[in-house]
């Protein structure tokens, strides 16, 4: 018989967050909304656990050394430093308090947009040609060709990006790089813009066994995939949830892309394609994608995959990026969207990531 189970929900509250001067309209997007923690707390309790919120502030550590709980529902962004996302599973495992969720070293480097672009590089995973910039007068990479997109190399939800992301002359990166260094303070990140679809992968579960920073050897160096090669990468019990897409053409006028606005001002009025249009071929590849960037990222519990789709080689699917720390906003958040594509709701989904967590912390 299972046991009730205290479990603390871990989230930073947009309301909550810190003000400065200068700070963009969009600067704290990636953060939850009250209505989403009350979701989630909700779908434990429906668990059969004890759910407790906390805010993942400075108070946090206190509140959990007293308390104690049995798992942390982890979902905190934080709000400053190169590698916010792992702050409070730092400070989880100083504790030694199991959570959900990768783990340290799997959220600061998947923060970093431009790190996580060398590591699928090295693993000979489809990317598109990128450069970093720290400074304003760098020169362009030769392998780096216009037309280009640029964002903000550590933020989510969209964050800095606009209709202006997609630039095609160096003037206009220049510009768009100015933007980024004087709004958010960090580095850019430049890519080669993949004209085309753009579609989302999510799972949920884990791979077993300890390989999972690499590869079997023989899948590298080639494209070809054979009906067991699925198996070798995921080594375990993944989910995959059906593709998502977002219709965009209704926004191709004013933004284009996926933008920070479409994600939020605009999330309930978006026509969300969940399955996405795909023969059963681009699935199946786009399912191998993902699982091959979950196991070499080493995440856990649940993650999602962005991809484009290049409409000038054959649709071949390019990785984005991952989240290892998706979004579950109830009826908004890609990974929700996907799920309940298959009949799972979101209660279903918070309780099969907690489990997931569960089984892997060998907690019965």
């Amino acid at each position: 018989m299972s046991r009730t189970l205290k479990v603390a929900l871990l989230a930073n509250l947009k309301k909550n967050a810190p003000k400065f001067p200068g700070m963009s309209d969009d600067y704290w997007d990636d953060l939850d909304s009250e209505t989403t923690v009350e979701a989630i707390l909700e779908a434990i309790r429906a668990g059969g656990h004890e759910p407790v919120f906390y805010e993942g502030d400075s108070a946090l550590p206190d509140k959990l050394k007293a308390d104690r709980p049995d798992i942390c529902f982890n979902i905190c962004e934080s709000h400053f430093g190169d590698s916010r996302e792992s702050q409070v599973p730092a400070l989880l495992e100083m504790l030694r308090l199991p959570y959900t969720g990768s783990r340290v070293l799997t959220l600061a480097l998947c923060l970093d947009k431009s790190m996580t672009k060398r590591l699928l590089n090295w693993h000979e995973l489809p990317t598109p040609a990128f450069q970093t910039f720290d400074r304003l007068d760098e020169p362009l990479d030769e392998d780096v060709t216009f037309p280009l997109f640029v964002k903000p190399s550590r933020e989510g939800t969209s964050v800095g990006i606009s209709a202006h992301s997609i630039v095609n002359n160096d003037h206009e990166l220049r510009e768009q790089l100015q933007y980024i260094f004087n709004t958010y303070n960090q580095s850019a990140l430049v890519e080669r813009y993949i004209a085309g679809r753009e579609v989302t992968v999510g799972l949920v579960g884990n791979i077993s066994g300890f390989a999972t920073r690499r590869l079997p050897s023989r899948l590298y160096g080639t494209r070809r995939r054979t009906p067991g090669d699925l198996d070798d990468i995921r080594a375990g019990g993944l989910l995959f949830l059906p593709p998502m897409e977002v219709d965009l053409k209704p926004y191709e006028a004013s933004d284009g892309v996926y933008t920070n606005r479409l994600k939020t001002e605009l999330a309930y009025d978006l026509t969300y394609l969940c399955p996405a249009p795909l023969d059963p071929r681009q699935v199946e590849e786009l399912n191998w994608l993902t699982a091959a960037v979950f196991r070499v990222c080493g995440c856990y519990d649940a993650s999602r995959v962005d991809f484009r789709l290049d409409e000038n080689d054959n649709f071949k699917p390019y990785i984005l990026e991952i989240n290892p720390l998706p979004g579950l906003a109830p009826k908004i958040s890609d990974l929700v969207i996907e799920a309940n594509a298959i009949n799972i709701g979101h209660t279903e989904l918070v309780n099969r990531i907690l489990d997931a967590a569960l089984r892997r912390h060998g907690i019965s």
